[in-house]
């Protein structure tokens, strides 16, 4: 009898183990990383609930704080000092107020989270489970909120939190959008009433300008901004940092190639970069400008577009979206050049982090003068 093992059935064992242990392994973190969020809320709103009934003064909270401290880190270790006990009572006071909570740390069946961190008697349990509470839930790591409770604006801080949650943002990545400025880009590419819309609903893919950004950031193409550098050193670095460009890009983006090459009347052409937007069901083609925007380059990529909806797009998909994106545009020669609901865009990228400020300045300014 043959006692040797047929190598590929032994790797696809291994890695249907291995996918067991990997999923099994992300859920005791999730449900640990939550543990830890609702617990902290919780424990903020017992501070902020002794206070409430004890003296107001200021150093009364704060001897508290620091006894509570001192008695909370002999018995369970690091993590319960001063400044994180202020964190927690902050916590509850700022999602106590903007969204509901509606399960306890004590009943969380989809985290299977049946007791808190902190040991309590079935009177204090009880006493936890009959407490008013909100209606919603938490889905983000405490990291992710002590982010957020950075952001001032409660409006962005609203839009990042949506789209941390719906799009899986990893610490990373939030913070990259964050210090990217993310909302006021989006923001400023919308018009006065669908920026409303990005605190309530997050960012909405629904039609072509939904993908827009003003301006795109590439930060991480390590490339200064008085350099010179070709379009092809361009290409090539976003491919190589091409997990961040799609960051970058935003929703529903898939990757085609680079250099894409069609032939027409035995000619042939390329396309710097294209790609698939799942949501637009539909290809959107990048060119790459190192320099100021030329009406000769918005009527090469009419051709492109024009080419892929005639003859490379199915019945099925929608038109095709060209995007020039370029170091400085020229708005008016964009106006001039194109016809109307043409599905080609000018974008400007920048090779470093924005000014923030200045970013919510101009949107300020802007959406004042929308009122007018």
């Amino acid at each position: 009898m043959d006692k040797t093992v047929d190598k590929r059935t032994e790797d696809a064992l291994f890695r249907q183990i291995a996918s067991i242990i990997d999923q099994a392994r992300n859920k005791v973190i999730l449900t640990v990383n939550l543990a830890m969020v609702y617990t902290y809320y919780e424990i903020g709103r017992l501070i902020v609930q002794h206070e409430q009934q004890g003296k107001r003064r200021a150093d009364y909270g704060q001897k508290l704080l620091q006894n509570l401290s001192a008695r909370l880190t002999e018995r369970f270790g690091k993590g319960f000092s001063y400044p994180n006990l202020k964190r927690f009572r902050q916590f509850y006071q700022e999602y106590s107020e903007k969204k509901a909570i509606g399960s306890t740390v004590l009943s969380q069946s989809e985290a299977s989270i049946s007791s808190t961190v902190l040991s309590q008697s079935d009177e204090e349990k009880q006493s936890i489970v009959s407490a008013e509470m909100p209606h919603n839930t938490f889905s983000l790591s405490w990291s992710h909120y002590l982010l957020l409770m950075k952001i001032d604006d409660l409006n962005a801080r609203s839009f990042y939190e949506i789209e941390a949650e719906r799009e899986q943002w990893s610490l990373r990545e939030l913070r990259r959008q964050v210090d990217s400025s993310l909302y006021e880009r989006v923001a400023l590419s919308k018009d006065k009433n669908r920026v409303l819309e990005l605190s309530r609903k997050g960012q909405l893919i629904e039609k072509p300008d939904d993908i827009l950004k003003e301006p795109y950031v590439l930060e991480f193409l390590g490339l200064k901004e008085n350099s010179s550098f070709s379009e092809t050193e361009l290409e090539s670095r976003l491919i190589d940092h091409l997990q961040d460009f799609l960051l970058e890009l935003g929703k529903g983006f898939a990757f085609i190639g680079r250099q894409v090459r069609f032939t027409f009347e035995e000619e042939h052409f390329f396309v710097d970069l294209v790609f698939y937007n799942r949501l637009l069901r539909c290809f959107v083609l990048l060119d790459l400008k190192t320099g100021k925007l030329k009406h000769q380059d918005i009527g090469q990529m009419q051709m492109y577009v024009h080419y892929y909806d005639r003859y490379v797009k199915q019945n099925f998909e929608n038109p095709t979206i060209g995007i020039l994106l370029c170091k400085e545009k020229n708005e008016t020669i964009v106006k001039m050049t194109l016809p109307e609901n043409e599905n080609i865009y000018a974008a400007e990228y920048k090779l470093y982090l924005p000014d923030a400020a200045l970013l919510q300045s101009k949107l300020a300014e802007w959406i004042a003068a929308e009122e007018i």
